[in-house]
């Protein structure tokens, strides 16, 4: 398989910047159970660069900055409030952890259900507006080919 790195855990490990980046590190870890692998601060209380883990994954978490790679980001709420990406997290489950992230002040977007294609998840914002989403469904498990519903893409 080419482009594969090697012995990693994860080749693709998202990047989120926030304003108020420590901040939300501690919620992150609160309210969707990510640790804190590693967390380097910056200045003024922000946060330089941050690794959260969650089972094998990880998300990487930043300050917003005038750095030439801080000017390519936009918060949600500078662009109407909707998102561009939102990272998929696999739970064992569900239930428990819509509960926990509810409970710590998750903006639920989609409302816990079960998925036509197996699984069964949630979709929230944290309190910068990014956008989330919480499921059992694995992709990477054996599962048998779904037929493509005719009105959805």
């Amino acid at each position: 398989m080419s482009g594969n790195a090697k012995n990693t855990r994860a080749t693709i490990i998202p990047a989120i910047r926030y304003r108020e980046s420590a901040k939300m590190v501690d919620w992150l870890c609160e309210a969707f159970g990510f640790e804190k692998q590693m967390v380097i601060p910056g200045q003024s209380g922000a946060i330089t660069h941050a690794q959260l883990v969650f089972g094998n994954g990880m998300v990487m978490i930043g300050s917003m900055s005038d750095s030439a790679y801080g000017l390519m980001f936009r918060q949600p709420d500078e662009i109407g409030g909707v998102g561009t990406q939102s990272p998929y997290i696999i739970v064992d489950d569900a239930d428990a952890h819509y509960a926990r992230a509810k409970a710590a002040g998750a903006d639920i977007k989609i409302d816990i259900k079960d998925e036509d294609y197996g699984g069964r998840g949630y979709t929230c914002a944290d309190p910068e507006g990014h956008f989330w989403s919480f499921g059992t469904y694995d992709p990477w498990e054996e599962t048998k080919p779904q037929p493509m519903h005719p009105l959805r893409d």
